[in-house]
């Protein structure tokens, strides 16, 4: 199966409450007039794509439709899915992923999936031949270390680690020391789960946030991991964390246990945020590279 294939069928809980919205639309005549364009808004934010989104896109197919003078529905709804696409943040050329080398510093709320995330992307460093150390910073719950550690054995990459309650910023100091001797192309560093709404845990995570920036001696992204299924709370959650570490990119994951896909939208438009990678399934193969167009298509269900 091809990812978009893999992406359509983990999307597919989104885009059919997608496509029964847009259906009561269309099906309700091929007139455009202001409750076309009223309940199109309305059913895009529902969609978990934000308000400031929807209005966005909203205008732009206007625009669209005047000066392409569509005469339906159906042929507006066409360029839907490029509106969509356009709608998200794109990471500036040499400040994405393919940076080499690269420390990724991972964040987020507990359970959105930093720990498997971090092993998934050092598989698929190792994979591509890259040499690649993960750092087990989450030195608060013992399950991260030993999922980590797992993650390091069937990759065969170096993982830095300390006994549980360490310090976490000493664990990323630790981190780079050693992905300096040894050449690394990618770090990888997993944090313990904070919750946005705690005031010392995320001082905490500056702290450990600034250590990383002022040490390393290439790139730092600091990247929040999201778990789809939290829908507009996700929003919440990454402009508390975007507020306080000053992001610079999303990895959006558990995307196939939710019909909120559209949140992915929301979060990149509203904060400004690249979508850097975004995971459909339990695999290796199922975190991939994020590409806007494609989702759109996936959410959509545009055959184009």
């Amino acid at each position: 199966m091809s990812w978009f294939d893999r992406m359509k069928a983990g999307l597919s809980k989104s885009r059919e409450k997608f496509q029964e919205s847009i259906n009561v639309l269309t099906f309700s005549g091929p007139d455009v007039d202001d409750d076309f364009w009223d309940n199109l808004e309305e059913t895009l934010i529902m969609s978990d794509m934000g308000a400031r989104a929807a209005t966005k896109i909203v205008e732009e197919m206007k625009d669209t439709t005047q000066r392409k003078a569509l005469a339906n529905a159906d042929a507006i709804m066409d360029v839907l899915c490029d509106r969509i696409a356009d709608t998200f943040t794109v990471a500036k050329d040499g400040e994405g992923l393919d940076q080499d080398p690269l420390c990724l510093l991972l964040v987020g709320v507990n359970g959105s999936g930093k720990t498997t995330t971090a092993g998934k992307m050092a598989a698929e460093a190792k994979g591509n031949g890259k040499t690649v150390v993960l750092g087990a910073a989450d030195t608060f719950r013992a399950a991260a270390i030993e999922q980590l550690e797992e993650w390091a054995r069937r990759s065969d990459v170096t993982i830095v680690e300390r006994e549980r309650g360490s310090d976490p910023a000493s664990v990323c100091y630790e981190t780079l020391e050693v992905a300096e001797r040894e050449g690394a192309d990618l770090v990888v560093v997993d944090t313990a789960g904070r919750l946005h709404t705690s005031a010392d845990l995320m001082r905490e995570l500056q702290k450990v946030t600034s250590v990383v920036r002022k040490r390393a001696a290439c790139p730092v992204m600091t990247v929040l991991v999201i778990d789809a299924t939290t829908g507009q709370n996700g929003l919440v959650q990454a402009r508390t964390f975007n507020d306080a570490l000053d992001l610079d990119g999303v990895i959006v994951t558990k995307l196939d246990g939710t019909a909120k896909g559209g949140i992915a939208l929301a979060i990149s438009y509203e904060l400004g945020l690249p979508i850097l990678k975004i995971g459909v399934g339990e695999g290796i193969e199922d975190l991939r590279d994020f590409d806007a167009h494609d989702f759109a298509r996936a959410l959509t269900g545009s055959e184009e």
